[in-house]
């Protein structure tokens, strides 16, 4: 590794070089370099911390664009559809097209809770890892595992179902949880990857999908090799209504009395969390990975960061999926938790603070990916990387507070040159790592025969969608105790 001297930047706390040995930041300030330390120009450049997406899933970017009004569930119905049928090379180029996005948008690392049907595989696996060390971004890559499906896991859904096509559904049945449970155990015992680069963990997928005794096993085996745990919690509506239901308890209390909740455990979306879940979560030292984009693009609701942290809890800031919310960008992602904050009521001293927003997307989504306080912060000690802006881009003219204007302002389009762990992956404008002419043929050829692959999976969707777009939002009418829709209530 090399020593670097970063000259002339701006820090969003004022001016400063910074020195970079082995890939760590040693020293910020009025920096004497050694003799033979390479310099890097930053003049005319705003320097932040490389932003952290505390939860996405690499198996969707192949489905970008894919589906419009799609509910959680109706996501969940197109899944065959959208995500069958996928080589081990399909899983590598879906992961591939993430991860460049994401740190051509100033993204250095991300919570990636992929998937594969009907189990997770060590090939898989290990083609989506190899596709993050090629782009030189750091993960956390958590395969997503359930035992029951989505026709099993809402109450009355399957028997909502025609006969016939109740026997079809049949086909989509997944592993069972003992052969899912090896194979992961299996990949975490062969990791090959550098975990400062790309380190596993374990998503059991949302806990109606999965039976207790698989959930407390993905918590055993998790802690077993101490890993994170992942998984998506009161997400949407109906499964806050069905965990009432079905356990008689929200989800959040559940998953707590299984032992699953825990300083390493990261709850997904938590829209439909209470006070009583919020306080739960902190008092364990566990993270929410909060995706407004997503809530909103599913319908699923508005989620209550300020109360979140009122309570304690971590609070980190995700994209989601692009099959489920289009775009990778963190940018877009600051700027909706604080747009969503200021729409849930007038009190704007209760609003999130552009500050707040900011350190949940760096920080607060780092402790989420296990990583503490070695990224998502620029400080001695911390692993260089840091995004260059370009102050000279429209975004930037003027620059009054460069905070605000991270949040508010910055789309992604002023990125310069993006550096992780002292590497540059992106130089201006360029990624470095990816031959993107290359990547778009790769990418149409998979999206072309995909198409045919999967044309019953869709002609299924088509016949499940009427029956699952009303039977779901008809069970989001029930009484629950919070609301967190923006223009709906029961009484409507």
């Amino acid at each position: 590794m090399r020593t670097l001297v970063i000259r002339g930047g701006r820090l969003l706390d004022g001016a400063a070089d910074i020195l970079v040995q082995d890939g760590l930041i040693t020293e910020i300030g009025n920096v004497r370099a050694p003799s033979d330390a390479q310099a890097v120009d930053a003049r005319g450049k705003l320097l932040h911390p490389g932003l952290v997406n505390a939860h996405t899933h690499g198996h969707g970017n192949l489905g970008k664009g894919m589906g419009d009004r799609w509910t959680v569930e109706l996501l969940l119905t197109a899944g065959p559809w959208i995500n069958g049928n996928r080589s081990a090379e399909d899983k590598y180029l879906t992961t591939l097209i993430g991860a460049a996005e994401m740190v051509m948008k100033g993204c250095t690392a991300c919570y990636d809770l992929t998937v594969e049907f009907p189990a997770p595989s060590v090939e898989g696996l290990e083609a989506a890892g190899r596709a993050y060390r090629e782009v030189g971004m750091r993960a956390v890559l958590a395969p997503m595992v359930a035992d029951i499906t989505l026709f099993d896991a809402i109450p009355g859904l399957m028997q909502a179902l025609p006969a016939a096509l109740q026997k079809e559904v049949e086909r989509l049945r997944l592993a069972p949880w003992p052969t899912s449970l090896e194979h992961l155990r299996r990949a975490l015992q062969g990791w090959k990857f550098d975990r400062d680069e790309v380190r596993p963990a374990v998503a059991p997928t949302i806990p109606l999908h999965c039976s207790d005794e698989f959930m407390v096993a993905c918590a055993r085996l998790a802690r077993e090799f101490g890993v994170g745990l992942h998984t998506h919690v009161s997400e949407s509506k109906v499964q806050a209504v069905a965990g009432l239901k079905k356990y008689g308890r929200t989800l959040t209390a559940h998953l707590d009395s299984l032992g699953l909740v825990g300083p390493d455990f990261t709850a997904a979306h938590g829209v439909w969390l209470d006070d009583e879940d919020m306080q739960r979560l902190a008092g364990r030292g566990a993270s929410v990975a909060h995706n407004p984009g997503s809530n909103m693009r599913l319908g699923s609701g508005l989620a209550d960061m300020r109360r979140m942290l009122e309570h304690g809890v971590n609070v980190g800031i995700g994209t989601d999926g692009a099959n489920c919310s289009d775009n990778l960008n963190m940018y877009e992602a600051m700027r909706l938790a604080s747009l969503v904050s200021k729409v849930q009521g007038p009190e704007w001293q209760r609003w999130v603070s552009t500050v707040e927003v900011l350190n949940a997307a760096t920080a607060g989504s780092a402790k989420a990916l296990g990583f503490g306080d070695k990224i998502g912060r620029l400080a001695p000690g911390c692993k260089a990387d840091i995004v260059f802006l370009d102050l000279e881009h429209i975004n930037w003219i003027p620059l009054n507070d460069p905070v605000n204007a991270l949040v508010h302002v910055e789309d992604g389009t002023a990125v310069h040159s993006v550096m992780i762990g002292g590497r540059m992956v992106v130089e201006n404008r360029r990624l470095l790592t990816v031959d993107l002419a290359k990547l778009a043929r790769d990418a149409e050829d998979a999206r072309a025969r995909l198409e045919k692959l999967n044309r019953d999976n869709r002609t299924l969707y088509e016949r499940l969608e009427p029956i699952v777009g009303s039977f779901c939002p008809a069970l989001a009418k029930a009484p629950y105790p919070i609301n967190r829709y923006g223009a709906w209530t029961p009484a409507q």
